[in-house]
């Protein structure tokens, strides 16, 4: 790379410079979203940190899984906000966008990893509740959390290791808002093909890997629910249970169909918009999906609300 061009390329981001009458719109909404996922991601990590019937496995992984939302927009938003307040693509420097994709993949795959490891404490649970002590003890939660971690910091390594050291033209134009792995790693000019076969490898372990790990724990969930003879019963377990799944489903959903379809079958808009609704709308509607759906939080929430408006 610095043989080709003796500097350091300096990436065009395209963002949404095409689509003129969109983008004050999108700066708005954008704009909402983002405070939205900043309140109810904070509001999250506060009530399982302060409630004491939220000192839970499930409400320890939740947590975390609200401060990896919180990092991941923030490297996101903040940015595609001032490429929205322009009306020309937007440049951004080699270490910038390195540093950028770094911290997206960390995330992502920690958010992966944080959402299998709620599956199996679910799975724990109800499938094996005379052992649950044991297998998600405080020790064990730590290490999850840990490992996940640990998963993210590896992968973004090698991945950004295998696609900066490519080379590159003086200023590739990224046809995306951030610097994502496919369209960048699209851009180089050589060498590119190990870097692809490396991405899909880590797409089909981090993605369809987990996923299945969280189907395989549902079905044997729900063979548990099946075989309760109480009525009442089955709707508590399912009720803990349903907020997950729709995290899941949303967010391995959009990533499924932005990294594992065809290239041939995609196109710039779409990688866009579906992009934009995994990285931007999702994370706000976790805590959403939490605090509606989950008696315990919504509880917490309320008695939080009236100790604070009515204090003792």
């Amino acid at each position: 790379m610095v043989k080709e061009n003796q500097t350091l390329p300096e990436f065009i981001l395209l963002g949404f410079s095409d689509l003129r009458a969109l983008q004050g719109p999108l700066f708005w909404v954008v704009l909402l979203v983002y405070l939205v996922t900043l309140l109810g991601n904070s509001m999250i990590i506060l009530l399982t940190q302060a409630s004491p019937s939220l000192h839970s496995p499930m409400y320890f992984f939740l947590r975390h899984l609200s401060v990896v939302e919180l990092l991941y927009t923030t490297d996101i938003v903040p940015r595609t906000l001032a490429d929205l307040a322009s009306l020309h693509p937007q440049a951004i420097s080699f270490q910038g966008c390195a540093a950028q994709m770094y911290i997206f993949i960390v995330l992502g795959i920690s958010e992966c990893c944080l959402l299998t490891a709620m599956a199996y404490d679910r799975y724990a649970a109800i499938c094996r509740p005379l052992h649950y002590s044991v297998l998600m003890s405080r020790r064990a939660c730590v290490a999850m959390v840990s490992s996940s971690w640990l998963m993210g910091i590896i992968t973004a390594t090698t991945h950004s290791s295998l696609i900066f050291t490519l080379p590159f033209p003086r200023h590739p134009v990224v046809p995306h808002f951030l610097c994502d792995i496919l369209p960048v790693l699209r851009l180089a000019s050589a060498g590119k093909h190990r870097s692809e076969i490396s991405v899909m490898t880590a797409t089909v372990v981090f993605i369809m890997v987990p996923f299945s790990l969280i189907v395989t724990s549902y079905v044997r969930i729900l063979g548990a629910i099946l075989a309760m003879a109480s009525t009442q019963s089955r709707r508590k377990v399912f009720s803990t249970c349903s907020s997950h799944l729709l995290v899941v489903f949303l967010f391995f959903g959009t990533a499924s169909i932005t990294y594992i379809q065809p290239r041939a079958g995609s196109s710039v808009t779409t990688d866009r918009i579906l992009s934009l609704f995994y990285t931007v709308v999702t994370p706000m509607l976790n805590p959403i999906i939490y605090t509606l759906r989950n008696k315990e939080v919504a509880g917490a929430l309320r008695h939080l609300v009236k100790r604070q408006v009515f204090p003792p």
